[in-house]
């Protein structure tokens, strides 16, 4: 994102050391506006408060992006803030845990993965799109490599069914919205180098960069990818 600055919406933004604190940062030091949106007021308010910190322009909104209510206030307190039109939305939100075998699953699981993967992309997306219409924006979803031709769905079958439901609406998006100068595209990394991560897979594992996460998130919000819509881009 270079020239007139733009406003870019990252869900997500939750706790420090995860992917969406990287993206905000790094789409602020290209010239975005920030509106950061995420489930817990305080957490959204300390990230608000890091970017503006560092001279960047950023405001922040709590919101249950899994609650279609609360998304339609919030879009129109995002409208309210910045005006009619979007320049990017990242759809960062999200989370993953074991489901376990199918045979000895429970719906409880299957329930909050769909809700907090996939739910939340969709009254995102559904929410802001009349703002990124009007900005000729672009949608970056995130999905994952879990759910990838070759990929083994076996015990994570709930996250993996919610993230294969994001390349769904992303494809759907990226035909339907391809008139209104809309784009859509999803990144699909393996592990993310992320504080919650760490804490659970160790300092051993195989893991994607949050810088690399960002600069691909960059690259698609950018004039330079303004021809890019409906791929999926697999980070390893």
């Amino acid at each position: 994102m270079t020239g007139t600055k733009r406003v870019a919406i990252v869900t997500g933004i939750g706790k420090p050391g995860q992917a969406g604190e990287m993206i905000a940062r790094v789409l602020a030091e290209h010239d975005a506006r920030i509106v950061a949106i995420g489930h817990s007021r305080s957490d959204t308010d300390a990230r608000v408060a890091e970017l503006r910190t560092a001279g960047h322009d950023a405001l922040g909104f709590a919101c249950d992006l899994a609650d279609e209510s609360q998304v339609a206030k919030l879009v129109g307190d995002v409208t309210a803030a910045v005006g009619a039109r979007v320049d990017a939305l990242v759809n960062v939100a999200g989370g993953f845990a074991m489901s376990g075998p199918v045979a000895e699953s429970t719906s409880t699981v299957f329930h909050t993965q769909i809700a907090i993967n996939l739910t939340t992309a969709y009254f995102a997306t559904r929410g802001f799109l009349p703002l990124l219409r009007a900005g000729h924006g672009a949608i970056v979803y995130f999905s994952s490599a879990a759910v990838l031709p070759g990929a083994s769905a076996a015990r994570m079958w709930a996250y993996g069914a919610a993230k294969s439901g994001v390349i769904a609406i992303m494809r759907a998006v990226a035909e339907e919205e391809r008139a209104n100068g809309v784009r859509a595209n999803a990144i699909a990394p393996t592990a993310i180098r992320t504080a919650a991560n760490l804490a659970s897979m160790g300092e051993n594992a195989r893991y994607v960069e949050r810088e690399d996460v960002a600069a691909a998130v960059l690259w698609l919000c950018s004039d330079a990818a303004r021809a890019v819509t409906g791929q999926v881009i697999r980070l390893a």
